[in-house]
């Protein structure tokens, strides 16, 4: 098995184990100093914080499937196109995501996300007024 390769194993372990909700084993292949980086909001550093925000994102979670659309290596890192298709207390959604994951030694070290934030929110029956502020 080439490096690549091996990375993109890595990456769909941890986005299957996602869709399984077997959060011990998403966790398990995040990096003991991993990132994972919304960049809408704040970074989670650390994977005991990974941890704890995965216990947050699954609250209310009755099935999710990652439902991989494109997956490939550039320098050294694997990007990942796909659809997130949820169900969240009684909430339907679908939100299209890329993901650029670094992988070393197995763990996942960075995770950037890339979605419309507005569009998960609605997903999950989250309502906020998405307009911009007045000036």
């Amino acid at each position: 098995m080439s490096d690549d390769d091996a990375k993109i194993a890595v990456v769909r372990d941890i986005l299957d184990s996602w869709s399984a909700q077997n959060w011990e084993r998403v966790a398990s292949l995040f990096a003991e100093d991993g990132v994972l980086h919304s960049v809408m909001s704040e970074p989670v550093v650390g994977r005991a914080a990974f941890a704890e925000r995965l216990d947050t994102l699954h609250q209310g979670l009755e099935r999710i499937q990652l439902h991989i659309k494109a997956i490939g290596v550039i320098d050294g890192r694997v990007f990942v196109e796909r659809v997130d298709d949820f169900d969240v207390n009684g909430h339907h959604g679908e939100v299209p995501v890329v993901g650029i994951l670094t992988v070393e030694d197995g763990r996942v070290t960075e995770w950037l996300e890339y979605y419309d934030r507005a569009t998960l929110l609605r997903g999950m029956g989250v309502e906020e007024d998405f307009a911009a502020p007045a000036h």
